[in-house]
């Protein structure tokens, strides 16, 4: 209830009140005490917010019935303002952002449900209520403070208190505090600066090289050596194509969060991916070993991005291949879930570097990457396509035994195949 209505429902109370315990004094007072009575009568019903009687209002029970239309009225307004102070609440409760708001004796008066979580929680939690008690009182005599507090979790943290005192151009009725989380806002402008600088440095590497390359080449008479560094200008060439091919791919993977669904069969998948990498698989020396899942085995989504999801699956498998080794490519069903595994023998992975080969330009090792041609961005997309279809990919490996990628989809439920 707010602290508007207490008031008034003192009234009312005190108005029913009145109504029952002066309708009795009436009967038992002597005629020369009614006046009296009426005058109060009248002072408790304009206490109330009516109008004062008229000054026909001369008998008593007038004078009741005054009082008791006076009593309904304010009852009605306790009501009203109730229903707008839960109103009120709820509506606070459902925003994202902690408030907590002070009374002028510095008590708090409201705090909706986030507010509440955080005053009263974990040690990182205690640091951002005492941030928060400090700039109340800091606000307490007027003005505004703003701080921004980190808090290294886990999970990590950023949160943005601001404080602001309220007054009714008199004087000053409390002060209200926001605490809003930025963490994720944080960490999208953190991601947005390395992808900017990334994408700077993968494109700017291949360009310098390509100028190298073209003014070396114009003063170049030797036939032999002018065609080693044409050579070299094309390869140069096709990295920035690839770069520029893959990162047009992982944007339009991303905006598109929820593909088009429809059934898609795991072999007709696998087929496509394996055709699009032969190539590339022949030239290294791999021999690709494509083993098929059950023909009815299919799954609910966008076949072109699955297929781009196990396509570089297998790129990514054949890059980092020894010559004269085996790629397989496994489908199947495993715990209710359709699953494409990528199975190298090759360099294998450090395990410091597992949790990481998923982001986007993370390469194992740089000099290593840039020899096989990759950009970097081939496991973002898979990672991407995975979360789409409301999937999972994970890899196992050990250095210098190999990789196992596993790429799992939910099963068509449907029933179409």
């Amino acid at each position: 209830m707010s602290t508007v209505a207490v008031p008034v429902l003192d009234l009312v109370i005190g108005g029913l009140a009145a109504v029952a315990v002066i309708g009795a004094v009436y009967w038992l007072s002597p005629r020369r005490g009614q006046r009296a009575l009426r005058q109060r009568l009248g002072a408790i019903a304009t206490r109330l917010g009516a109008d004062a009687p008229g000054s026909d209002t001369r008998r008593t029970e007038e004078a009741l019935a005054h009082l008791e239309r006076s009593t309904d009225l304010a009852a009605e307004a306790v009501a009203e303002s109730t229903s707008e102070s839960i109103r009120l609440r709820r509506a606070l409760d459902t925003l994202r952002q902690a408030i907590v708001i002070v009374d002028e004796r510095g008590e708090i008066a409201f705090s909706n449900h986030r507010a509440a979580q955080l005053m009263g929680g974990r040690h990182a939690d205690a640091i951002a209520a005492q941030a928060v008690e400090e700039l109340l009182e800091a606000t307490a005599i007027g003005g505004s403070e703003e701080r921004t507090l980190e808090l290294y979790g886990p999970p990590r943290r950023t949160l943005v208190v601001r404080t602001e005192s309220i007054d009714n151009g008199a004087r000053l009725l409390g002060t209200i505090a926001v605490i809003e989380d930025i963490s994720e806002r944080r960490r999208l402008e953190e991601v947005r600066r390395d992808f900017v600088a990334n994408v700077s440095h993968e494109l700017k590497t291949p360009m310098g090289a390509l100028g190298l390359l073209a003014e070396t080449l114009l003063g170049e008479t030797e036939p032999e050596v002018a065609k080693r560094l044409a050579q070299r200008i094309h390869l140069e060439a096709f990295r920035i194509s690839r770069v520029i091919d893959d990162l047009i791919e992982l944007s339009r993977i991303e905006n598109e969060s929820s593909p088009p669904r429809e059934p898609v069969q795991l072999n007709l998948v696998m087929a496509e991916a394996a055709e699009r990498v032969r190539a590339a698989a022949e030239q290294r020396e791999v021999e690709l070993v494509v083993e098929e899942a059950e023909p009815q085995l299919a799954v609910l989504g966008d076949r072109r991005q699955l297929t781009s999801a196990v396509f570089n699956l297998l790129d990514n498998g054949v890059k980092f291949s020894y010559e004269n080794s085996k790629l397989y490519l496994r489908g199947g069903e495993e715990d209710g879930f359709a699953v494409v595994k990528v199975v190298d023998t090759g360099v294998g992975i450090p395990t410091r570097d597992l949790e990481r080969i998923f982001e986007r330009f993370y390469r194992v090792d740089s000099a290593r990457g840039h020899s096989t041609g990759g950009t970097g961005l081939g496991l973002a997309i898979v990672r991407h396509v995975a979360a789409n279809h409301h999937g999972s990919v994970h890899v196992e490996s050990r250095e210098g035994e190999g990789s196992t990628f596993t790429l799992r989809l939910p099963l068509n439920s449907s029933g179409t195949p």
